[in-house]
Formats: C-alpha cells, structure tokens, sequence
C-alpha cells in the first residue's frame, strides 16, 4: 500500500506528516525550512519511503515554490481545498485545536482514507502559466485602478465637486490631465472659453460639450469652504494620485497588448477569440483558468462546472429542491460532476407568488437553461462548449419556438466565476447578457402555462403571435 504524505504550507517552515497507507499509523513527522537548502532536504527525507511517484502528497494549495519542488522530484502533489480540511477538523478532535503539525497529519489520513475523491496535479504548460500570470495580474493592477479611481473621486468631492464631475471618467486622460493642470479651484481662476477650447484641443477631446458648457458644469458646482492651507494640501494629494493612476493606466495598457498578443499566438486561443463576442482579453482569461490539460475535464459536465454554468443541487430537510448557479468544484479545487437529482429537475416555471411559502416551490431556473448550444454560424450546430452548458441542464424548447441570438451571447460572463468559485454568475450578470433579444413565447398558451426557460429572459409584452 505505500505511504501518504501531507505537508501543512507555511511562510517560514512546513511542517510534514507520512502516514502508513495501510494502518494509519504516523512514519515520520518533522518541519523543513523554506529555504533551499530546506526544499532539498525534504525531498531527501521523502525519498526513505520510497520512489516518488509512489509517495502522493497533499497539500492546501495547487501553486508555489514547495509544488514546484515537489513535481520536480516526481511526487503526485494532491491539493486540498482548506474548507475540505476545515470540515474534517472534527473528525479527529473535539476540541477546537489548532496546529501546524495537526494540519499535516489530517492532510496525510485524508489522502490515506478519501484519496479516490481528490486528483492529483496536472500543472498546465509554459505558455498557460505565463498567460495565466499576466491575466490575473492585469485584474489585480485594474483592481488598483479602480480603488485609486474611488479615492481621487472621493478627495475631488470634499473640496471641488466641479472637478470631479466634468468629464465622463475620472480615470481617463483627458481627466487626469486637467486635474494636473489644474489640481485646485484657485487655479482655474484665469480658466475661461478660449484657454479651455485650446486645452480640449490638444486632449483631442471628442465629447459632445462645448467649452462654454464645460466652464458653466464647473462653475455651478457646489462649492467648498475649507482653508486656503488645507486646500493646497489636496491639491498636492491630487496631484499624486493623478501621477499614480497616468503610471497605472500606461502600464495597463502595455500589459493589455502583451496579453492580446499571448493569446493570438496560441493555437486554443483562435478557438476560443471565435467564441461569439469573446475578444482578446476574455478569451485570454478564459483560456488561461482552464489550461491546456484536456484531461483535467473527464466529461463535458466538469466543463461546465468549471465555467459556473452547471447548477448545483441545493435540498436541505426542509425545503424544497431548488439550483443554483455556482460552480460545481470538488473540494480538490477541480470539478465535479452535476448531481443526478439536479438532472432530473422539473422545468423552471413562473413563480406562483412572492412569499416565503412560494418561494419555498420555486425552481431557480440555471444560465445554461437559457442558453442556446453556441456552434458554427454556417451550420447553426451546437458546438462543443455549447453542449458543455446546455448537455445536462434544463431541456430548451423545440428549435423553431427560439428566436437565434448566437451573435447576442456574450460569453464574458463566464469568466466572472472562473478566479471567483463563489460568485456562480450574479442575477446582474444574467441579466445584463440575457436582455436583449429576449426569446418570445406563445401567445396561445395560457396563464398558468410556464414560458420558455431563464429567470431573466422574460418574454416581450409586445411579442407578435407564431407563424402557423
């Protein structure tokens, strides 16, 4: 049977665990440094248990120096999300302790008895991994850019609301330059028609306001009392914000076209940049969560529910069944199957009221309900990743009841989930790609009669009745 290793992460130090894969007695428990020296003397200690494929390791996180070092030694680095750890806590104490060699031991006897349930690692290739790392941080520096965006609005309102409401965006160029130029209200005291005509000039301003319109916005805006002192102070912290958000916003920009340029180079990118309004950058997000190892995903099922559009069965005691739109992840981190009873969900229907007891009846009708399979334009087939989302949700209505809006679907809403298991696609985002054209229903049918599937594809008032 062999050994199983677990190895609780830490900043400075890791503490290990081997358990006998037969009996569950505890081989070998020590710490190594996080260090190089301490890397390789984990691997040396490893490798007494035997050969290191034979030796599968668990570990709370599927990245980092430690995997690295790991998957180059030939261990089958198993991760372990921590909530799956967490949960098992109890199995093995009542008390509510806590320890970094505990930790290492569940890790262990969790791959020892519940090893079927996880997979190991299959780390992706070079260039997915670079693709991944400049798309997730080109989302954490627009994540800066936003909150930097928030504080200069925030700052411009405490003393110049005139400032702040001028242009469009706080955060574009235009915006910013003329925060620069003129980063207090005393200093556009000389501002008048012609020095702002020519400011918009040399901004190539495109907008629809005249510079007279321009002058009136900010001259009718509320206007401030605070001390000439404490407005010179704002001024100079607008004037570092503007220098922060013009550094960002070219950097951003720079990193927006390495990215475009990543996924235009790989040959899984022209795939999916000819997903129906994908673009560049979400089809390098989209690529980039989930990889190039075909054999992470066994069925379309697990497709589905890495993207966050397979419903997940939720029944406690006492309610009724009813689905979701969150991502189906194992506690792995990779997929899982749709839930047999989520297969055989009636169809979503109308809701028969808004209280808590009809609520209770109620379905939560899923994205991929709504859905139609995405294929080629010029047969009208589904494609693969459309029967990925449409395969084992709620059956669609007969084709000639659905009017087409494959060139409509806007599959940027299936990256909102992909870093972000808990998100599942919000009823804004449904709502937002799902509003227009929206399916047309029977007028024939009666009241009670439920329409075609979707929450938030409502059938037009307006809708003219079925040919024939």
């Amino acid at each position: 049977m062999g050994f199983r290793a677990g190895i609780d992460w830490g900043g400075s130090q890791h503490a290990v665990c081997v358990v006998d894969a037969a009996s569950g007695a505890v081989a070998a428990r020590f710490v190594v440094e996080h260090t190089s020296a301490g890397l390789d003397d984990l691997v040396r200690r490893l490798a007494q248990f035997g050969p290191a494929t034979a030796l599968p390791v668990a570990l709370e996180r599927p990245s980092g120096m430690l995997v690295e070092a790991l998957l180059a030694a030939g261990h089958p680095v198993v991760p372990i999300h921590p909530n799956a750890v967490k949960a098992t806590r109890p199995r093995y104490r009542a008390a509510g302790g806590k320890s970094d060699p505990g930790d290492a031991y569940i890790l262990a006897d969790l791959l020892r008895t519940d090893g079927h349930r996880f997979r190991a690692l299959r780390p992706c290739s070079d260039q997915i991994k670079a693709l991944r790392t400049l798309v997730r941080g080109r989302d954490d520096l627009v994540a800066e850019r936003v909150a930097l965006s928030n504080r200069l609005t925030a700052l411009l309102e405490s003393f110049w609301h005139g400032a702040a409401t001028l242009f469009a965006d706080i955060d574009s160029p235009i915006a910013l330059a003329f925060l620069r130029r003129y980063p207090t209200p005393a200093s556009t005291a000389r501002l008048g028609e012609a020095r702002m005509a020519a400011f918009l000039r040399r901004q190539r301003y495109c907008g629809r306001r005249s510079p007279a319109e321009l002058l009136e916005r900010l001259r009718t805006a509320p206007q401030g009392h605070a001390g000439e002192a404490e407005i010179r102070a704002k001024g100079e912290l607008v004037g570092v914000l503007v220098s922060l958000l013009e550094a960002l916003g070219a950097r951003l920009a720079e990193l927006t076209a390495r990215i475009e340029q990543a996924i235009a180079d790989l040959p899984d990118g022209r795939i999916i940049m000819s997903f129906p309004r994908a673009g560049r950058v979400c089809a390098a997000q989209i690529l980039a969560e989930l990889g190039d190892v075909r054999e992470r995903f066994q069925t379309a099922d697990e497709l589905a529910a890495e993207a966050g559009v397979c419903p997940v069965t939720r029944n406690p005691a006492r309610a009724a069944p009813s689905v979701s739109d969150v991502p189906a992840t194992a506690t792995s981190g990779e997929p899982s199957p749709v839930s047999p009873i989520t297969r055989a969900m009636p169809p979503p229907g109308p809701r028969p009221s808004t209280t808590a007891r009809g609520r209770e009846d109620a379905t939560i009708p899923t994205l991929s309900a709504s859905w139609p399979g995405l294929g080629s334009a010029s047969s009208g087939g589904p494609g693969w990743i459309g029967n990925c989302m449409t395969q084992n949700a709620i059956p669609l209505p007969p084709p000639s009841r659905v009017t087409p809006f494959h060139s409509r679907v806007d599959t940027g809403c299936l990256t909102g989930c992909l870093r972000q298991p808990w998100c599942g696609g919000s009823a804004t985002r449904v709502r937002r790609h799902c509003a227009s054209p929206r399916p047309r229903t029977d007028p024939s049918r009666s009241a009670g009669t439920p329409g075609l599937p979707g929450r938030y594809c409502r059938p037009r008032q307006t809708a003219p009745p079925w040919p024939g």
